[in-house]
């Protein structure tokens, strides 16, 4: 069922959760044998909330007003003879209505009930066993359980908008560093190639493809492709604050083993990219941060690293003479 854009001045405006709404616009569809005069003058008589009641004749009448207005909630007698309301509620709810619905009936509740909400109702009431203040709180319950579940498909929608945005900046963002490996891997092929230096034609391709190098083709070991898997998790987790000497540690080994700026970048590209697929459809947000700070710390342990070893090959350390003992001529 197609809902008017048109709004009406009387269509309630969020009250607090469990309160009465001070105003609530209703519309009541009845069979031509039961008017609904008696249900006007008891709403009117009970004072706790303002009731706007609109009555509709007939199944018709009551589909063409809910197509042209709207409505806080609907209140349809059933009658089986003239006017089955379970039937017209399921018919409603097919066409994707979703108005809060309260049916008023003369059989009992517990006979009644579960029928209702098969349906799709929200609420059946005994009209003979009920009052006028049960009906009018069944009616805002029925509101407020609307608003919730409106409120709660927005925010479910919100944060899959969330979820995918932040998936794609991921992705974006690993589009960046490798590119970046690729800037890196042409710096040292033009190096190269200034010192005389022969470039693997493969290494071009794959340069000029644009796809990244795996950790197991730049001659890693897998232990130290798995270690630094698991040191990208754990920093994920608790961050640098208890991982620093294992940071330290592993700079030190890959400056010892001569592990380039580029090799240790794709290596960390290779393990986060291996981390976000895992997530699936959960937050990246912390992940790509976390990721972002492990890779500058590495890098800068890495550089230092490097650091001291050219210190130590500018200045090597020399043999101390004993006391007493006189260098060679």
């Amino acid at each position: 069922m197609a809902v008017s854009s048109r709004t009406s001045k009387g269509l309630l405006h969020a009250s607090p959760w469990g309160r009465l709404p001070p105003r609530m616009r209703v519309l009541y569809v009845t069979s031509y044998h039961r008017t609904g005069g008696w249900l006007a003058e008891a709403l009117a008589a009970d004072r706790a909330s303002e009731i706007v009641l609109e009555e509709a004749v007939g199944i018709a009448e009551g589909v063409s007003r809910l197509r042209e207005e709207l409505y806080d909630a609907v209140l349809v007698s059933h009658d089986p003879d003239q006017l089955d309301a379970l039937q017209w509620v399921e018919g409603l709810r097919s066409t994707g209505s979703e108005e809060p619905i309260v049916i008023l009936g003369e059989q009992s509740e517990p006979e009644l009930l579960p029928l209702c909400f098969e349906v799709g109702a929200d609420a059946y009431l005994c009209a003979r066993a009920t009052t006028t203040r049960a009906l009018i709180w069944t009616v805002a319950r029925a509101i407020e359980r609307h608003r919730l579940t409106c409120e709660n498909r927005r925010l479910a929608q919100a944060e899959r908008q969330r979820l995918s945005h932040e998936q794609s900046e991921a992705e974006r963002l690993l589009d960046e560093q490798r590119a970046l490996i690729r800037d890196l891997e042409s710096l040292r092929h033009g190096s190269q190639r200034a010192a005389g230096e022969v470039v693997p034609p493969d290494a071009e391709k794959l340069n000029e493809s644009g796809v990244g190098i795996a950790p197991n083709d730049m001659e890693l070991p897998e232990r130290l492709v798995a270690h630094y898997r698991e040191l990208l998790r754990a920093y994920v987790i608790m961050g640098s604050g208890n991982l620093s000497g294992d940071l330290h540690a592993l700079a030190d080994l890959l400056a010892g083993a001569g592990v380039t700026a580029q090799q240790t970048m794709q290596l960390h590209v290779h393990a986060l990219e291996e981390l976000v697929h895992g997530l699936g459809n959960r937050s990246t947000r912390h992940v790509m941060t976390r990721a972002d700070l492990l890779a500058l710390e590495i890098m800068i342990h890495l550089a230092e690293g490097y650091r001291r070893m050219y210190e130590e090959r500018l200045n090597p350390p020399r043999q101390q003479l004993l006391p007493g003992i006189m260098p060679a001529a």
